[in-house]
């Protein structure tokens, strides 16, 4: 993996059509603001960035940072396919390449490539991953002996389909053709295309500006504004020093939604063996290297 190679094979045109397509999607949807399109889209966003790709893709499904349930880590794994993102084998396994590789040789997406080249372009170019089953069992294999994760990972595009077919229909319900063209581009292209970018910013700004905590063996940094619009994901230092731990942020100013909504469901008694990072501010140290699973 890495910028050679996948130039190499040639643009994927279907996910540039795709991407395209969304980004077209989000400018039109500036022309069919209400209050209430907003908070469909917020809601979604907190579906699918926030409970999907943070707490169950990450944290729960890639590094294993805490256990809940089996029929709650699906259902918040069809929140992570809302995002756009594939399919859980095709995310948790670039993800564990990333560790292993971080920033050297075979990490599909180090700024040292390119700050686009990790923010978007490490995407557009390449046979798609998501069909490489040798590639997505070797570094899943966990997933790919659960049988709903599989056919998760063969058909993650149903539920964001699904969910934009509602999202038209009740839109249609409150306000005609207009009104479900508004909950559409909304609901679906500018949130989805929102969450991307809040995404790949954690892949790109968060190796490239902001603050080292831990000499890591890495470019990780601590980046506060990118942590703000990913639930916490970009106290990425944080996270790279210790892997495994389900909170990212490790002083009281670095909030971190995504281990708040962990901790409300250990609460709720729906989450347990909940693994934290333990900092000792005088002489702060790495875990040592990621354990890809």
């Amino acid at each position: 993996m890495g910028r050679a190679v996948f130039i190499g094979e040639g643009v994927n045109w279907l996910t540039l059509s795709v991407v395209a397509a969304f980004h077209v999607g989000a400018i039109a949807a500036l022309f069919f603001f209400t209050w209430q399109r907003l908070v469909v889209m917020l809601a979604l966003y907190f579906l699918s960035i926030n409970v999907g790709i943070g707490m169950c893709y990450h944290r729960l499904l890639t590094h294993r940072g805490y256990q809940v349930p089996k029929w709650l880590e699906y259902v918040m794994s069809v929140c992570a396919t809302l995002a756009l993102e594939g399919g859980p084998m095709f995310w948790v396994s670039t993800h564990r390449v990333h560790h292993q590789n971080s920033d050297h040789d075979g990490d599909p997406h180090t700024p040292r490539e390119g700050g686009w080249w990790a923010h978007t372009g490490w995407l557009l170019f390449g046979n798609s991953l998501h069909a490489q089953s040798d590639f997505l069992h070797r570094y899943s294999p966990d997933l790919g002996r659960d049988r709903f994760h599989v056919w998760l990972s063969k058909y993650h595009w149903i539920p964001l389909t699904a969910s934009g077919v509602v999202l038209f229909a009740v839109g249609w319900l409150v306000g005609g053709l207009t009104g479900a063209i508004g909950w559409l581009l909304w609901g679906a292209f500018l949130r989805v295309t929102l969450g991307l970018h809040a995404t790949w910013l954690v892949n790109s700004a968060t190796h490239m500006w902001g603050s080292r905590r831990f000499e890591t063996k890495d470019d990780s940094r601590n980046n506060w504004w990118v942590a703000l619009v990913s639930g916490g994901e970009g106290w990425h230092n944080n996270h790279h020093a210790h892997p495994v731990s389900a909170r990212h942020g490790q002083t009281w100013y670095e909030v971190d939604p995504n281990y708040y909504g962990i901790w409300l469901l250990s609460k709720l008694g729906l989450a347990k063996k909940i693994k934290l990072a333990k900092y000792d501010r005088k002489d702060p140290k790495p875990a040592g290297a990621s354990q890809p699973y």
